[in-house]
């Protein structure tokens, strides 16, 4: 069909004669195959809001409307709609209002008046095309007195001719493709066995060959279309047609280089458009309805309010706080323009791919017409390249445009080349979640041949054909030329609603259906590896355990004192409430006032990694040890016990360890001993394994290290203030 792109006029010429009515049983004749078409690439232009007018033009009509009918010339042939933009207007006449005629009419003769509608109706428009398309089954008798002048002045006007027939043609003879005695190329359309296409039909063939071949030569056998392969073709809704604007700007590193650049959206997620509108149910039209705004006090009388007397508010908790429309313009951001500024460099392998964000890719050009640009930013590009480096930047569309950080990476084809710019998260923009290892629990931990047999899956459903004798890789699942279903389903149901309003929705197209089903290739290699998984990870129904009731559950002491659920919550440690923890709002870092509670608060909201907010916790507790006095030490111990609970609740208890090990070690150092006695009277130990399955410490390893160790210095000092003798002395020597 007509390419998108620039305006085109297009004439779409259906010949409508009694023998496209005719069919073999249980076929569609070529008179609805050609409607079918025609509605495919019509509602395909609606839903793509193309720019393209189309006209139609009928001919085996029984009625004669055109612009040279004279006499007995161009007879039966009507201009039924004049050059105009597509709508569901034309959708409904090519439905509904388009007959088979009774007549026949000279193809060659329907093809002078497409041309003359085109050359009359496109003065004083601008069109970068003009193209007719010609719907026939090559039934009608044609005259081929003009056919010199008709290829002479298509030629001239630069119009692009295509013609669809009910069955394919060969290149190669004059009858169709192969000549095997069936020309059927698929399920969508009729057959056609050699014997029943007519010696009229042969001769039309010869014609529109001869016809395409003056035209564009050898490739003009190529826009020779059979409906089958037609519908094929545009099955799918064409997407809304954009075109790329430049976006001008200057790209500045520090404040002495500046390098004009624009930059395109290369790509950019695509949205359904939001046209949706309130109109009357049974006039269907938007000025019948009066919308009304009226602003009302929440008392008995609901007393109206001017608008005038009302203010923005915003609500934060359960306050709301007035913002005048002075404030809201105040508050604004406010920048001092466009921008693409160079804040630094750094090494392509620090940019993740995950830190992507944003829902559009730029590609940055120097300026069109600047020589210099051109050459400072292919040096720009180039030594990125080579050095393996990228560029952060500070991008901002406009004005009034929140500014971002992105990542601008060189880009060189054997055509052109760029910095392709996409936007960085800031601070606020990442999560942080953090998930106990599956490797600290062994009954997670898979065998070799579990995972020999996941690694098997893994290569059979790649999506990637490496062929290494001509070293060319093959994408058996195309992604970029599968259309949104999403937007196909809508334009379904728009165009079904359109056409029939009383009808229910239909079904989902199956041919939508097939596009998002995996590649026939791989679901057949991935048939074996699915039945060794199936064999290696059985699935086995999980009965829930009943829990076991004690005696002390039964027979407990009804009289202890306080509510039995404060006690439990008591018990497992809940959160812990105070005034303190609501004055210091949302936590972001362990403080020095309430470190363990600020720890708890880091690690449980995930708010920080646990490694970052224990080395936070690891330098509070030095700091309590070197004031050296008891308060602090027991500030500490509560930070020690926090580290401890929450290194158990997120399997990180070899970091606790550790972290008690060089503990130890350093309170022997700096002779805190008195501190390591608080640490062992409290009893905390290293973590063991029957606390953690990810730990290796038994419970007398644990005991073993708790208990302090014998110092000789500290014996012999005791020993000479009991005023034992010299000897004693030289024993412990």
């Amino acid at each position: 069909m007509a390419r998108s792109g620039n305006k085109a006029a297009v004439v779409l010429c259906m010949d409508v004669g009694f023998a496209m009515s005719n069919s073999f049983p249980g076929e569609e004749s070529p008179f609805e195959l050609a409607k079918k078409v025609m509605t495919m690439f019509v509602q395909r232009q609606v839903f793509a809001e193309s720019k393209d007018e189309i006209a139609l033009v009928l001919f085996g009509t029984d009625g004669t409307k055109n612009a040279l009918a004279h006499e007995d010339q161009y007879q039966n042939i009507t201009v039924h709609r004049h050059l105009m933009l597509p709508d569901f207007d034309l959708l409904e006449d090519i439905e509904s209002r388009i007959q088979p005629g009774s007549q026949q009419a000279d193809f060659l003769d329907a093809l002078v008046v497409c041309m003359d509608v085109i050359q009359q109706e496109t003065v004083g428009k601008k069109f970068e095309k003009r193209h007719i398309e010609v719907f026939t089954d090559l039934s009608s008798p044609f005259s081929k007195d003009q056919l010199d002048a008709i290829i002479h002045n298509l030629r001239k006007s630069s119009i692009t001719l295509q013609f669809f027939l009910p069955f394919p043609i060969g290149k190669e003879d004059g009858t169709g493709d192969g000549g095997d005695g069936n020309l059927r190329s698929d399920h969508h359309g009729p057959s056609f066995p050699l014997k029943e296409i007519t010696e009229q039909q042969k001769e039309g063939i010869r014609m529109v060959k001869r016809v395409m071949m003056a035209l564009e030569g050898e490739d003009g056998l190529d826009e020779i279309y059979s409906f089958s392969e037609s519908l094929r073709q545009l099955c799918v809704f064409k997407k809304t047609e954009k075109s790329s604007m430049a976006w001008s700007c200057q790209l500045t590193i520090g404040s002495n280089l500046s390098i004009r650049i624009v930059a395109y959206k290369s790509i950019q997620q695509g949205t359904a458009k939001k046209s949706w509108t309130v109109v009357d149910a049974r006039t269907l039209k938007k000025e019948d309805i009066r919308k009304e705004t009226v602003y009302c006090l929440n008392d008995d009388d609901e007393t109206e309010v001017p608008k005038e007397d009302t203010i923005q508010g915003f609500r934060y908790g359960s306050d709301i706080i007035p913002f005048s429309k002075v404030d809201e313009e105040q508050m604004k951001y406010k920048s001092e323009g466009k921008c693409f500024s160079v804040l630094g460099f750094c090494r392509s392998s620090q940019i993740h791919r995950k830190y992507y964000m944003g829902n559009q890719v730029l590609k940055v050009f120097a300026a069109k017409d600047d020589e210099a640009a051109a050459v400072a930013l292919s040096s720009l590009i180039h030594a990125l390249d080579e050095l393996h480096m990228v560029a952060i930047v500070r991008y901002a569309f406009s004005k009034i445009s929140n500014p971002q950080v992105g990542v601008a990476f060189p880009y060189i084809k054997d055509t052109y080349e760029c910095l392709v710019y996409v936007q960085l998260p800031f601070m606020e923009d990442l999560r942080q979640y953090m998930f106990p290892s599956l490797k600290n629990n062994k009954k997670f931990i898979p065998t070799e041949a579990q995972l020999s047999a996941v690694d098997a899956l893994i290569d059979s459903m790649s999506l990637v054909k490496e062929d290494e004798e001509e070293g060319r890789i093959e994408d058996l699942f195309p992604n970029t030329k599968i259309p949104n279903p999403q937007f196909q389903r809508l334009f379904q149901c728009l165009l079904c609603r359109a056409l029939h309003p009383q009808k229910p929705l239909p079904a989902i197209q199956q041919h939508i259906l097939n596009m998002l089903d995996p590649p026939t290739e791989v679901t057949a290699r991935c048939q074996i590896p699915l039945s060794k998984i199936k064999t290696l990870f059985p699935l086995t129904e999980a009965i829930k355990k009943k829990d076991q009731v004690t005696a002390q559950d039964i027979f407990q002491d009804n009289h202890e004192e306080g509510p039995t659920s404060k006690k439990l919550k008591t018990e497992e440690g809940g959160d812990h409430f105070s005034l303190s923890s609501l004055a210091e709002g949302r936590v972001t870092r362990v403080g020095s006032v309430n470190p363990a509670e600020n720890f708890r608060t880091l690690v449980r909201q995930k708010t920080a990694s646990f490694e970052e907010a224990s080395h936070q916790l690891i330098n509070h507790i030095e700091q309590f040890l070197d004031t050296n006095e008891t308060p602090y030490f027991m500030k500490s111990m509560d930070c020690i016990r926090a580290f401890r609970e929450e290194a158990i609740q997120c399997s990180e208890e070899q970091r606790f360890n550790d972290f008690l090990k060089a503990l130890r070690e350093k309170v022997e150092s700096k002779q805190l001993n008195h501190f390591w006695e608080i640490v062992f009277q409290d009893g905390i130990t290293l973590i063991t394994k029957d606390e953690a399955s990810g730990s290796s410490v038994t419970a007398e390893e644990a005991q073993k290290f708790l208990a302090p160790k014998e110092n000789p210095s500290e014996d012999t000092a005791a020993a000479l203030e009991e005023g034992g003798d010299v000897d004693d002395l030289l024993d412990l020597i």
